[in-house]
Order: C-alpha cells, then sequence, then structure tokens
C-alpha cells in the first residue's frame, strides 16, 4: 500500500462504490451512523474518501454516503494497492480499531478475503516446482485457515471453528451469532451437537440448543450481579469495620509514622489520601441520608 498523495475534491470526481469492498464489514448501528452524520453535517467532512487507482472506493463508504446526501464536499485521496487483497487487508485494519467486532463477525470477514487469498497463493504458485497444478493439493485448508486467521487477527482454531459453522450451522446457530447471544466456540458445539441428527430435525434442535444456552447466560448474569452486590456490601461492611477501629490520636498517627517509616513525601501522600476518603465518607453519609429518606416515605 503506498499513499500517491493525488486528491480530488468531490466536484472534480466521482469514486465509484462496489459491493466487495462495500460490505467487506458489518454495517455501522443506527446509532453510530447517526453520531458520524451529525458530526459531517455539523463539521464537514475532515477525513479524505480513500480510493484506489481505478477511483474504487476502500475507505470512507459512509462518510461518502452522508455527503452526497447532504450535498457537502469532500476530499479524494488515491491510495495504490498491490491488488484487491491488500486493499481489503488495509481497509479492515483501518477499522478494525474503531469498531467493536466480535470473533464471530471478524471470522465472517476472513471468509470474505478467502477467493482473494487463495487466488493469490494459486498466482504465487508459479514460482515454486513443489506443488501441484491445482490449488486443492498445492494449497492445504490448514494454509488457508492460517492465513485466514492472521488477516482478521484471531486463532486458527477459532477460524476453523467459524468455517465449521459457515459450512453447517442451522439458521438459529447463524443468528444468535449475529445477535451475540452466542460465543464461536457455543455455535460450533451446538452445530456438532445437531450434525448426528436427520435433516428434517437439526433446525429444531438447533432452536432448542441455543435457547438453553441464552438460559444459561441469564442465569450467570443473575449469578455475577449477586456476587457483584455482595462483594459490594462486604467492601462497605469492612471500610466501616476498619474505620471505627482508628483512634487518629496525635500518639497513634506519631506511632504510625515512625513504624511505617514514612517519608515526607510519603507522608504528603497519605495527607492527600486521607482527605479523599475523608470525602469519600462524607458522600457515603449523604447517601444514607438519601436512603433513609426514601424509606421512611415509603
Amino acid at each position: 500500500m503506498k499513499n500517491t498523495h493525488v486528491e480530488y475534491s468531490s466536484e472534480e470526481q466521482t469514486p465509484a462504490v462496489l459491493p466487495e469492498f462495500a460490505e467487506l464489514l458489518p454495517p455501522l448501528t443506527e446509532e453510530q451512523l447517526d453520531a458520524l452524520e451529525k458530526d459531517i453535517v455539523a463539521n464537514g467532512c475532515y477525513a479524505p474518501v480513500i480510493v484506489n487507482e481505478d477511483m474504487v472506493v476502500i475507505d470512507g463508504h459512509n462518510r461518502k454516503s452522508i455527503c452526497e446526501k447532504h450535498d457537502i464536499p469532500y476530499r479524494i485521496a488515491v491510495f495504490s494497492f498491490e491488488d484487491a487483497l491488500e486493499a481489503k487487508q488495509w481497509a479492515l485494519d483501518t477499522q478494525k480499531g474503531r469498531r467493536n467486532l466480535d470473533k464471530w463477525e471478524l471470522g465472517k470477514i476472513a471468509l470474505k478475503l478467502r477467493p482473494d487469498i487463495e487466488a493469490r497463493a494459486k498466482a504465487n504458485r508459479g514460482t515454486r516446482t513443489d506443488l501441484s497444478a491445482t490449488l486443492p493439493e498445492g494449497y492445504s485448508a490448514t494454509d488457508t485457515r492460517r492465513e485466514l486467521a492472521d488477516s482478521v487477527g484471531i486463532g486458527e482454531r477459532t477460524m476453523g471453528k467459524v468455517m465449521q459453522i459457515d459450512d453447517n450451522a442451522p439458521e438459529a446457530v447463524r443468528k444468535a451469532l449475529d445477535d451475540r447471544e452466542l460465543s464461536v466456540n457455543q455455535g460450533y458445539l451446538i452445530t456438532k451437537q445437531v450434525q448426528a441428527l436427520p435433516e428434517e430435525e437439526r433446525e429444531e434442535a438447533a432452536m432448542l440448543a441455543v435457547e438453553m444456552e441464552k438460559a444459561r447466560k441469564e442465569l450467570r448474569e443473575k449469578d455475577a450481579e449477586t456476587d457483584r452486590r455482595t462483594r459490594i456490601a462486604k467492601l462497605f461492611s469492612k471500610a466501616f469495620e476498619f474505620a471505627v477501629q482508628l483512634k487518629p490520636t496525635t500518639e497513634n498517627v506519631r506511632i504510625w509514622t515512625e513504624c511505617a517509616r514514612m517519608k515526607p513525601a510519603e507522608i504528603d501522600d497519605s495527607i492527600s489520601e486521607a482527605d479523599e476518603l475523608s470525602q469519600t465518607f462524607r458522600e457515603i453519609a449523604d447517601r444514607l441520608r438519601e436512603t433513609r429518606s426514601k424509606r421512611q416515605a415509603a
């Protein structure tokens, strides 16, 4: 990839949009798209739309669409890419950090790159004499899985599970993964479980398995919330238990500083922490008063 440093304005050029690039990444959520639109309308499009040397949009499809919707001019920056795979990989690497993509979403993106990865491997085979003329024999499934995993930054085993799900999973499993109700591992296990059933029974069995996993997840979340509440209660109780034992007389504080061998800087830090703790306990007292008032009013 290379920045050619050639730029155009949208008044000079109209870049093309191809589905293989526009649909590479999952669409933005309504909230994300709305926030981007409000920003562009308020501040203009300060980030250029990136195109290749054929004037095909590589990155910035949403910016382009919003600008054209509101007649807002935008800049177009031309980048040079070795091939379509490098362009897609660059777009993915650029956007991945800006989006909260889970392993299933990353795996699906990798599968979209598969034809390009295998095509490059086939083209490169011409420089080797130890490979046969056909891709399946010269380029193994393990090679494919490894390159797909590396392309999106997930583990090879996870990529293998995504591929198995993509090949065999009932629709109920795919939908649950798309809705983030299952992990890749859970989706893979359900897929393997129902594969042993007659084909006409797999979808219903998968739906039941998905519902069971969702119920287990809900129970785990409730247990986690109970644990969190318990930890908070214990923490406050311990804080008060230790605090009431403190007798901050001049003598006791002197003993503390001497036994702890506090240096002047450490004393200064302890003063700041004590001030912060006093504020914390004042806030606790305020919240307790609010709680008492609400209970009395009830």
